[in-house]
């Protein structure tokens, strides 16, 4: 193996394409540290926030309703509390939660493009200085005129190939790192939609007059408003 050698050494030896390389290390490390701390930051338990918001609300103390809401950093907590704040106002509510959904989104699905597109890349400019790094090699047999070592190839070959084993090493993790923030973003959206379902239910049995289940369009509407602003 090559790491007996210094990570200077070997930066040295991947050619320019290391830099490139260099930079998306930095950048997916920023990515990962920012997003992780930000989703950490945004654990809600989801069953127990539940049974809180329903307990006040069948006290019917809403105003301590949409106070427990706001304390949470989760956005899930402040789509039930726009939801209680336009209560009484049926196309007013829909459409402000369609536009918190769509913000919501652009918030924490933020930079994770980024990392899904150092995910592609990373392994590409680490295929690009192996390609040039062979063309480096072959390019000096040809200038001995085919009078060199076995050794003095293989050298050329392994060096060359540095750049696609860094290129893997950063792309690798950023993937992993990706495919779990979107999946997080995921449940969020799904807790969003779920929270407004379940409280379409609690003010469809407390008031048959503003939600009825002869009519379940209107029950539905604001899950749908909540959807297309997600979508």
């Amino acid at each position: 193996m090559f790491w007996d050698q210094s990570l200077l050494e070997l930066f040295r030896k991947g050619g320019f394409a290391m830099w490139p390389l260099l930079v998306c290390s930095i950048l997916g490390i920023a990515i990962v540290i920012e997003r992780g701390v930000y989703f950490t930051r945004l654990r809600l338990p989801y069953a127990r926030f539940l049974a809180d918001l329903k307990a006040r609300l069948q006290r019917g103390d809403t105003r301590q309703a949409i106070s427990l809401c706001l304390k949470h950093a989760n956005p899930v907590p402040h789509v039930a509390a726009e939801y209680l704040k336009h209560l009484k106002h049926d196309a007013l509510r829909e459409e402000v939660l369609k536009k918190t959904g769509s913000y919501v989104l652009e918030k924490i699905e933020s930079r994770l493009r980024i990392l899904a597109a150092l995910t592609h890349i990373a392994p590409l400019l680490g295929l690009l200085g192996t390609v040039m790094g062979l063309v480096s090699a072959f390019h000096r047999i040809e200038l001995l005129g085919g009078q060199v070592q076995p050794g003095d190839l293989a050298a050329g070959i392994w060096e060359a190939l540095i750049t696609t084993v860094f290129g893997l090493i950063i792309a690798i993790p950023c993937m992993a790192a990706y495919h779990g923030f979107e999946g997080a973003a995921d449940r969020i959206t799904r807790q969003m939609q779920l929270i407004i379902a379940e409280l379409n239910a609690f003010f469809g049995k407390a008031s048959h007059e503003r939600f009825t289940t002869e009519n379940p369009e209107q029950t539905e509407a604001s899950i749908q408003a909540v959807g297309d602003g997600l979508h």
